[in-house]
């Protein structure tokens, strides 16, 4: 198979969607690997390394979109790349489609096929695609916290772990996943006081037998919510519900009941956000306040480390990138039924029901495309 790993392009967005690792691996099954030139760069990947790792290095996006077979991304393609997606051609990437109606018909309309990382799911409810980004995301959320509660930028004015004789700070993680027990566990290591919420019993035995004596765990309702935030230095939005669109679990009406300078970082804002109030920013342009409550609400968080990124999210995609190049998609999705929860569009259908639901459209059987 033809595989073509294009230059993120989306801003500030750094990562590459496979290592020369995977360009490695993948040229040992057989496969013939095409890069375009610099996209490893942000990553610290020389266009040598993928030489040195048998990939063909080519000077343009549109001759590696023109020669893919599949196409290996870190995120969803953006408006000037839909003309270059093709009819039958397979795109392995973050999509995220319930959060993003036009990138949806824009698949639909190519014909092509869309594997979303995202919603690759095994028996036990793990995702393993997203898991990786999701423990950058969640670590780095603190980190980020920490960072605009500081004066200068906005924030209360708190150091998040206090000093002797000085409370610490107070960090409430909304959602107990993947995001949020990295966050509680970077949070926690700050030495602030921390509150997590979840719905699940199950989750929040799990997690308070796994964290330190600093962290609470709450059971999640809006009382509950509430409360926990109305002393609050950061919140942190971790929720997330595989393929389909976060639930909003902060008003705009809450906000006036949060301490002004209280840094929102809302991670769930690839799907929707679960503040009423969130949008989508940048790295260049981080952040932004709604009733004296900062909220930082970057897309795609973990391009501010992307040499971590790069070789976290490439150990984690490689194994099926590796199965869909020898089998083909279909029979790779017949083969594993975590990533037939992949497939979110074919052919113009979508065979996702959270997406179809996102937008009022027909969902498709995925078993009559495979």
């Amino acid at each position: 198979m033809q595989i073509g790993v294009p230059k993120e392009i989306k801003t500030n967005e750094n990562r590459v969607g496979l290592a020369p690792s995977g360009a490695e691996a993948l040229t040992a099954n057989g496969h013939r690997v095409f890069v375009e030139a610099g996209a490893g760069e942000g990553s610290g990947f020389p266009d040598a390394a993928y030489v040195a790792a048998g990939a063909t290095i080519l000077p343009t996006a549109d001759e590696v979109w023109g020669k893919a077979e599949m196409v290996i991304k870190v995120k969803e393609p953006i408006k000037v790349e839909w003309p270059r997606m093709q009819k039958g051609q397979v795109l392995y990437t973050y999509f995220h489609f319930a959060a993003d109606e036009p990138l949806t018909r824009a698949v639909m309309d190519s014909g092509a096929v869309a594997i979303a990382y995202e919603t690759v799911q095994l028996p036990g409810g793990q995702l393993p695609l997203l898991t990786p980004m999701s423990e950058v995301a969640g670590r780095l959320a603190v980190q980020e916290g920490a960072k605009y509660s500081e004066k200068l930028f906005g924030g209360r004015g708190v150091l998040l772990g206090g000093v002797p004789g000085v409370a610490p700070g107070k960090v409430v993680i909304i959602g107990g996943g993947v995001v949020g027990i990295n966050s509680a566990k970077m949070a926690a290591g700050m030495g602030a006081n921390v509150v997590i919420l979840d719905t699940s019993l199950d989750r929040l035995r799990y997690l308070d037998d796994v964290l330190p004596k600093n962290v609470d765990t709450v059971f999640s309702n809006r009382h509950n919510i509430l409360d926990a935030v109305k002393d609050a230095d950061v919140i942190i939005g971790a929720v997330l519900i595989p393929g389909k669109k976060a639930p909003h679990l902060i008003t705009r009406e809450d906000l006036k009941s949060i301490p002004n300078g209280c840094v929102i970082v809302d991670v769930a804002v690839d799907q929707g956000g679960c503040v009423e109030t969130i949008k989508p920013t940048t790295h260049e342009n981080p952040t932004y306040f709604v009733e004296g409550v900062l909220h930082y609400a970057v897309a795609n968080m973990p391009g501010a480390v992307p040499r971590t990124s790069t070789l976290a999210l490439t150990n984690a995609t490689l194994p099926y990138a590796i199965r869909l190049a020898n089998k083909g998609w279909q029979q790779a999705c017949r083969d594993d039924p975590a990533l037939k929860l992949g497939l979110n569009v074919v052919d113009g259908k979508v065979v996702y029901g959270g997406v179809a639901e996102a937008f009022g459209m027909e969902c498709t059987d995925v078993d009559s495309v495979l």
